[in-house]
């Protein structure tokens, strides 16, 4: 496990800091979620699957090292290689294995903003960290505004834009038969990354999960973007866990304090055993709230 978040902390630094790194762990395990619908656990976000008489139906796809690790595992599930992938938003440890699959036939699917920002270069300021555009055979050639249903497999598998919230681009997808909900990164098992650079916010984000709480049930099988499976419970107290130290941080930085103040103060101490995680520390993790919070209370600040 440890392995696997240390992989996505990687992701986000720039190629020359893991350049001598040795070569990730391709393993993919595979965990069946409801009757044909499977979560693919390896490196980078949570891939979701659906398989059946229609076809392969894809949710992500990782790095691109780990195309033929998905191939082989979708083999183990006796499932075709993918006929559509649809991506939740742009961030290359969902959408690296796009170029792979597309050539291999997979209709590329994802929201308008996705395909704008995977076509020009990308920086995060927070990270300090560029991502290159990506070559023209990776990018979704199928893009949508609100939402999207495909009916596949015996169910209807809508894809629901939520704005602001992880990034500027983030879907989830309910598979509404199934009672199946894939997050993206709307929903981590820890701390979570909310990306300002591509118009990710703090108050995007708890919105998006209450749009997903408000179809989700006691028996709603949740596949997050990164973490174990999840239900609605776990998805309530992840919740409770942005608001409670969010709220924190956004009322200590209206008492006037700076960034390092917060930091020192570590308002959150009772939550980071719990969250914390190797790439969100819990200064990490204040730090970026505050910047965020900074940016709803400042909006013309850049």
């Amino acid at each position: 496990m440890l392995r696997r978040l240390m992989a996505i902390g990687l992701a986000m630094l720039a190629p020359a800091a893991i350049a001598h790194l040795p070569p990730p762990d391709t393993t993919i395990r595979t965990e069946e979620v409801a009757p044909g619908i499977y979560m693919l656990i390896g490196q980078g976000g949570n891939i979701g699957v659906s398989t059946g008489a229609d076809g392969t139906f894809l949710i992500d796809d990782q790095y691109a090292p780990m195309a033929p690790s998905v191939i082989a595992a979708l083999k183990g599930l006796n499932a075709p290689a993918p006929r559509f992938v649809l991506n939740t938003h742009w961030h290359g440890d969902h959408t690296g294995g796009n170029e792979n699959l597309g050539k291999a036939g997979a209709v590329l699917v994802a929201h308008e903003q996705v395909r704008a920002r995977m076509s020009v270069d990308q920086f995060n300021k927070f990270l300090e960290n560029a991502t290159p555009a990506s070559p023209q055979a990776a990018l979704p050639v199928v893009t949508f505004n609100d939402a999207i249903t495909f009916h596949l497999n015996g169910d209807e598998i809508h894809g629901a834009f939520v704005p602001h919230a992880h990034t500027d681009g983030d879907v989830f997808v309910h598979f509404r038969k199934a009672n199946v909900i894939h997050t993206g990164d709307v929903l981590f098992r820890f701390y979570p990354f909310i990306d300002s650079s591509s118009g990710g916010s703090v108050a995007g984000l708890i919105a998006a999960v209450d749009q997903i709480l408000a179809i989700a049930d006691d028996k709603t099988r949740i596949i997050p973007g990164h973490g174990p499976l999840a239900n609605r419970a776990d998805l309530v107290e992840y919740r409770g866990m942005l608001t409670t130290t969010s709220g924190r941080i956004r009322d200590l930085m209206q008492a006037g304090k700076t960034a390092d103040e917060i930091v020192a103060a570590a308002p959150n101490a009772d939550h980071d055993k719990k969250w914390a995680w190797a790439f969100i520390t819990p200064e990490r993790y204040t730090r970026m709230v505050c910047e965020l919070i900074d940016r709803e209370l400042n909006p013309g600040r850049t």
